[in-house]
């Protein structure tokens, strides 16, 4: 897909979207409604029609009947709780594979920047959203990539982490919880 700057996108891995300000070499940036710039892959984006209330699918529907189909009583899932009663983590996969669908002409150093900036990414999403843990699948090679996350992980007030749960996830993870500000 080709994108052009002034764009409307969203990221489809996220809860982001924003206008597209840069183009160039597999590098997409785009500024979000907050005024941030994120820098993006092409196929992690998708454009977003502006005139989409326009189209056919929503020609001939009040807008009565759709507020009322909203409003109406449906039954709300919940997500599935542990044993304990706390609500599972959010699993972040950071093998390159699972974030690329080819890796041909990137250096080392290209790769783990894309992995730092998926970490940092999610981890300051599941802190807006105020999710309390969260599991950074990084792998075991050379332990570069650990290292890497537990230097971002420091940066943080208020971040515990620890290796994940061995028996599910081997050597090659790291928890983080995040402790939560009681609000007053």
């Amino acid at each position: 897909m080709s994108f052009k700057i002034n764009d409307t996108v969203s990221v489809l891995d996220d809860d982001l979207a924003g206008r597209v300000v840069a183009v160039s070499n597999q590098k997409i940036t785009i500024e979000t409604p907050s005024g941030f710039e994120l820098t993006f892959h092409p196929s992690e984006l998708i454009k977003i029609d502006n005139n989409v209330l326009d189209s056919s699918s929503f020609s001939g529907v009040s807008i009565q009947r759709i507020l009322s189909e909203k409003s109406s009583k449906k039954p709300r899932k919940t997500p599935t709780r542990t044993k304990s009663g706390a609500p599972p983590p959010m699993e972040v996969d950071l093998h390159i594979e699972q974030l690329l669908s080819s890796t041909k002409g990137l250096l080392n150093y290209d790769m783990l920047t894309l992995q730092l900036e998926t970490a940092k990414r999610r981890l300051e999403f599941a802190l807006s959203k105020r999710i309390q843990r969260i599991i950074f699948i990084h792998g075991v090679g050379e332990g570069v990539l650990k290292m890497e996350l537990e230097y971002l992980f420091k940066r943080y007030d208020g971040l515990k982490f620890y290796p994940a749960n061995f028996q599910k996830y081997g050597h090659g993870a790291t928890e983080v919880y995040i402790e939560q500000k009681k609000s007053s």
